[in-house]
């Protein structure tokens, strides 16, 4: 049984986290109601942020995320960190939470789609805030290197 998670987060933890439907396929619009959550719940939780419009998006390059999505957040003034086109070092399904789900995870047999959400929400809870942290500073110093190479690829440094 394969379940699907998409989850936003920031330096303090998960913002905003939703299973996709058994059948349900990721297309634009399906992308446009995740983001109409994620950004309920960056107001109802990051309010300062929302607030003093400091918070960015960052997301990758899915062909999902195309014109409708776009349109989406510009009219809605979200500001994108924007990813490099084929840059796999920096694709935001390497960083934490994905990691530490698949490998508290692996292993373990579970008989439904139930047993299997709860246990992925308690191991993503469970996810210290300096994890979180950790994360970013990882990916700053990872974002630079891939700067400094001019976007060549690079060996070593994989994030945590």
């Amino acid at each position: 049984m394969k379940v699907m998670l998409v989850v936003f987060f920031d330096w303090q933890g998960v913002i905003h986290y939703q299973f996709i439907p058994r059948g349900q396929t990721v297309n634009k619009e399906f992308y446009v109601a995740v983001l109409k959550c994620l950004r309920e719940n960056v107001y109802r939780k990051r309010s300062q942020l929302w607030m003093n419009q400091s918070w960015v998006l960052h997301h990758d390059n899915a062909p999902t995320h195309l014109f409708l999505v776009r349109n989406f957040l510009a009219k809605n003034e979200t500001t994108i960190v924007p990813q490099p086109t084929y840059s796999p070092d920096l694709a935001p399904a390497d960083f934490v939470p994905f990691p530490k789900l698949k490998s508290t995870l692996k292993g373990c047999h579970f008989d439904t789609f139930d047993e299997i959400q709860k246990n992925s929400m308690k191991e993503l809870f469970a996810i210290p805030k300096e994890a979180f942290q950790k994360v970013f500073q990882s990916w700053q110093k990872h974002w630079e290197r891939c700067v400094a190479s001019e976007g060549n690829y690079f060996e070593g440094d994989k994030l945590e």
